[in-house]
């Protein structure tokens, strides 16, 4: 396997305009932190984008920052945190739980897997904060998308249509983001000893109310014990998270204890423990454990996700923990994964998403990895995958 390390855009383009015309697929690499998701590419050559780094534009006033593919999120995170600011979608860290080293995910990475963290419901995804990309397609040709202003000319998003393609429509090598203002101070609720069913109408409850809650999660008593050091060990913990200046996060504490005091022990995180829970949460590190047992990432309407795994459990070993008021479930499995059941029972309460996020590179292999797209939208995809990829050049193999 020949692989290539272009240090700028335009030996990007020049690699993939060879590929092209010797008909060989290359496999798209940054720094490889979600190397292990997806299904294998199918590729005898590679791309390396590591050798594309470095801040290419910040103005903190502007909110605004621009870095080349390779760049390491946590470089460009460091450097906001200097002027208070940050990426408002928390971009997950998939390192720890594919047992590679933490801060190695890359803001090209970033946009390619769509990525978001607990903030989500609150901030949305990856794709909603990118302004504008740099990027060469499948058919070898280098094209921009967007700019550096919140508003752009109408037209097509293409930045926003290439958030969750995986790298298998083109081979970014610059992008732009926005970013915002950090926090002053955050704290979190916490409610002690609740099961799935009632944790799911707290955290439903505490997202209505005027409290103004940014991050919603549920911990049961078997996963509640591994974060934060073991601080929470004991019951089960359904966290509220609160941000924003000092005096207004005391106030909403307050409303949010006369609402749901009634429901059980009521515990507050500091800022330091907050900060770090939420982390933990974000990265899934209930289940980084070093193994390659199958864990499934499950998006369902919040109020489905907790009687979906239920029915689950009724079927199948499934350590499970919440995040987005229970519309995301991390699920950790005891066997082999059997995707068809699964994605059946998903259907069956409702419809919804599952991935499969670890496992080991047989199952990989043979599994579909992503969701299967209804109809209309997996014909959708096949256009935009030929008309941006028509030879099947980029990460083949790797989404189905």
């Amino acid at each position: 396997m020949t692989t290539f390390t272009p240090s700028s855009a335009a030996e990007t383009l020049d690699v993939v305009q060879w590929a092209i015309s010797e008909e060989a697929p290359l496999e798209i690499i940054g720094h490889g932190s979600k190397r292990g998701i997806g299904r294998p590419a199918q590729a005898e050559h590679g791309i390396d984008l590591s050798g594309l780094t470095g801040v290419t534009l910040y103005e903190p006033e502007e909110l605004v920052l621009s870095a080349r593919a390779g760049t390491p999120i946590g470089e460009v995170e460091a450097l906001l945190k200097e002027h208070r600011q940050e990426f408002a979608f928390e971009p997950m860290d998939y390192g720890p739980l594919l047992g590679n080293e933490p801060g190695r995910g890359t803001v090209g990475g970033a946009l390619a897997a769509n990525l978001s963290g607990p903030r989500r419901l609150k901030s949305g995804a990856a794709r909603d904060h990118v302004l504008g990309v740099h990027a060469v397609s499948g058919r070898g040709e280098a094209f921009k998308s967007g700019g550096r202003v919140v508003k752009n000319v109408t037209g097509y998003d293409l930045s926003k249509g290439l958030a969750g393609s995986w790298g298998t429509l083109a081979v970014v090598t610059d992008l732009t983001f926005k970013v915002l203002p950090a926090a002053e101070t955050e704290k979190t609720f916490v409610i002690r000893g609740l099961d799935d069913g009632p944790a799911a109408f707290a955290m439903a409850a505490g997202m209505g109310s005027s409290a103004e809650v940014s991050s919603a999660a549920h911990l049961p008593p078997n996963v509640t014990g591994r974060v934060l050091d073991g601080g929470l060990k004991g019951p089960a913990s359904t966290l509220l998270r609160l941000e924003g200046f000092g005096p207004s996060v005391e106030y909403r504490l307050a409303t949010l204890t006369g609402l749901l005091a009634p429901q059980g022990r009521i515990e507050i995180l500091d800022e330091a423990q907050s900060r770090q829970v939420w982390r933990e949460i974000r990265d899934c590190l209930p289940y980084a454990d070093g193994t390659d047992r199958p864990v499934w990432r499950i998006s369902m309407a919040p109020s489905q996700g907790w009687k979906m795994v239920a029915e689950l459990r009724l079927h199948a070993g499934a350590d499970v923990f919440y995040d987005w008021q229970g519309g995301l479930i991390w699920a950790r499995m005891e066997a082999e994964p059997e995707a068809e059941g699964l994605r059946a029972l998903i259907a069956h309460f409702g419809g919804g998403h599952a991935t499969l996020v670890r496992a080991s590179g047989p199952v990989r292999a043979g599994s579909q990895v992503f969701h299967p797209q209804a109809g209309a939208l997996d014909a959708l995809a096949r256009r935009l995958k030929d008309q941006f990829d028509p030879k099947g050049i980029l990460n083949p193999g790797r989404m189905g």
